[in-house]
């Protein structure tokens, strides 16, 4: 497996892998729209082609991931983990001192996934998802210190 910074010309293959990790994907637009935006970047692990993404921002000090986007196949494989330690390095190379992301609160292996890497609770967005049929759910806010990260 090989990680790399993800180009403008692959968000067709990045929306592919978004709609197998997610209810809700993004649009090969709309990932175009954040990678394009102000402090974003993007890291991909590839085999024959993209498995998995993270998309991020490091802006004013502050980082934030986007999402993490994981194919089925690549999962439990250390994908995942990865991805987030060269996000983290990444955003303090950039000058960030901060990390955020929003988690579902019933995504218990994401959680596990950030709480190893280091990432602590910081807040709860209530209703912050839309899952459709099934209601609002409340996304837990966490944090890494990029000063003392354990990655």
């Amino acid at each position: 497996m090989k990680l790399r910074g993800a180009r403008g010309d692959e968000v067709g293959a990045l929306a592919e892998v978004h709609a197998l990790a997610f209810d809700h994907p993004w649009s090969a637009a709309e990932i175009a729209e954040l990678m394009g935006s102000p402090g974003a970047f993007a890291l991909v692990a590839e085999d024959a082609g993209p498995v998995a993404f993270i998309l991020c921002r490091a802006i004013a000090g502050e980082a934030e991931i986007l999402t993490l986007a994981v194919s089925p196949a690549a999962r439990r494989r250390g994908v995942a983990r990865g991805l987030v330690e060269a996000a983290a390095g990444a955003a303090r190379i950039a000058g960030a001192e901060a990390m955020f992301l929003e988690v579902a609160d019933d995504n218990l292996a994401a959680i596990g996934l950030y709480e190893t890497a280091g990432f602590t609770r910081a807040g709860l967005r209530r209703g912050y998802y839309d899952r459709g049929p099934q209601g609002l759910a409340d996304a837990l806010v966490m944090r890494l210190d990029l000063g003392r990260a354990a990655l």
